[in-house]
């Protein structure tokens, strides 16, 4: 049981002014005796190991170890991982719920705080804490019981925590995934579809939907459940790529090209995501796909001249030479010593007869590497 008034809560939070707040407010509301501060999630992970915690109150944006990775090694440790937690955060509500689902996060505040918001979560948390709900209690012993390997016992727990809040889609995903474990894909299938048909916000369960149409070969349902994903969150980028990549190699390139593109359109400032993309495309000889998708990107991104060149090489794929040397000369501009791009000019130059535009580049050439083959051989079919 937790005495608010006398129970220990740990502040952590990157901010020296938001660690003060808290505690003025905190002392304003009279709620705990006791208060530690960590001012990183790693420095909070710490300040358990040395002090017994009944709350706490956690930043979710923070460098070095932010809440979210705070939690997930929270959640291991089992002489920790139930203590209560509240999140406190600015970031956009839709993926701070979906993490706070995933790491079973007790409450969440939005910045800037309230005295009443404050007061009013912490005892609602401690009262959840100090009365459990019936189902939660079934929980804790399915988790018991899966941890002891006993994963029939495991999941008759978790459907009697299921009777009590039926249409719970957390308790409906962790029933669905120890079906899945036992081999009983149909039953952890219907169990995971219902949890998402309960919960439209769930992109947790329709993850592991997709991970189970991806084992059975089921590229275009996976695709399309991913299609949903990424309407509710920015969290699953880089495995919506893997996707991708996969239609791709198995034929699915329509597919493919639709969900790059839908991650195209919700990464618009993760240029690494952007180019990583526009590479697979290029590996898959996607060239007129990427051809679009790479024009939208220079739009965005004139300055990223590393694109600039791919974009040349990828219009020379496509046979567009007029906006492939746009691009190539647009690169020579801004790296003036970068005889590779010299050489895609002059070879642009003499494709199209061009003979004493290609003379002019490969005389700049070779006056800086005069033993180049390469300009060498071109200038012999001048």
């Amino acid at each position: 049981m937790i005495d608010i008034k006398t129970m220990t809560i740990l502040v952590v939070d990157d901010m020296k002014s938001m660690r003060l707040t808290l505690r003025k407010m905190l002392r304003n509301l009279e709620i705990g005796k006791e208060l530690l501060f960590a001012d990183s999630g790693k420095s909070g992970l710490n300040a358990l190991k040395s002090s017994s915690c009944d709350l706490l109150i956690v930043d979710w944006n923070m460098p070095e170890m932010n809440g979210s990775q705070m939690l997930a090694r929270l959640r291991q440790d089992k002489s920790v991982r139930d203590i209560p937690v509240i999140i406190v955060t600015a970031e956009n509500e839709r993926d701070i719920v979906s993490e706070a689902a995933e790491h079973e996060v007790d409450g969440y505040l939005l910045k800037p705080l309230t005295l009443a918001a404050l007061d009013t979560k912490i005892k609602s948390v401690v009262e959840a804490n100090n009365s459990p709900e019936k189902a939660k209690i079934h929980l804790v012993e399915a988790r018991a019981c899966e941890e002891a390997g006993n994963i029939e016992a495991a999941i008759d727990e978790t459907r009697k925590a299921l009777g009590f809040k039926p249409n719970a889609s957390r308790i409906l995903r962790k029933l669905g995934l120890l079906y899945l474990e036992i081999k009983k894909t149909d039953i952890g299938e219907k169990c995971l579809q219902k949890a998402v048909a309960v919960n439209r916000q769930d992109t947790i369960s329709r993850s592991h939907l997709a991970a189970l149409y991806i084992n059975r070969r089921n590229f275009k349902q996976a695709a399309q459940i991913y299609m949903e994903i990424l309407t509710l969150s920015t969290r699953y980028f880089d495995s919506a790529v893997n996707l991708g990549e996969t239609l791709l190699v198995n034929g699915f390139r329509n597919e493919g090209r639709v969900l790059f593109s839908r991650i195209m359109s919700k990464s618009r400032s993760n240029r690494v995501l952007q180019e990583r993309i526009i590479d697979l495309c290029l590996e898959n000889q996607e060239y007129e796909f990427v051809a679009e998708i790479v024009t939208q990107a220079i739009k965005e991104n004139p300055a990223n001249i590393d694109l600039l060149y791919k974009a040349g090489t990828i219009y020379l794929e496509t046979g567009d030479q007029g906006k492939a040397l746009e691009c190539f000369v647009k690169v020579d501009d801004n790296r003036r010593g970068d005889v590779r791009t010299k050489l895609q000019i002059a070879k642009i130059h003499l494709n199209n007869k061009r003979i004493l535009q290609a003379d002019d580049y490969l005389n700049r050439i070779l006056r800086v590497e005069p033993s180049n083959k390469e300009a060498l051989d071109l200038r012999r079919q001048l």
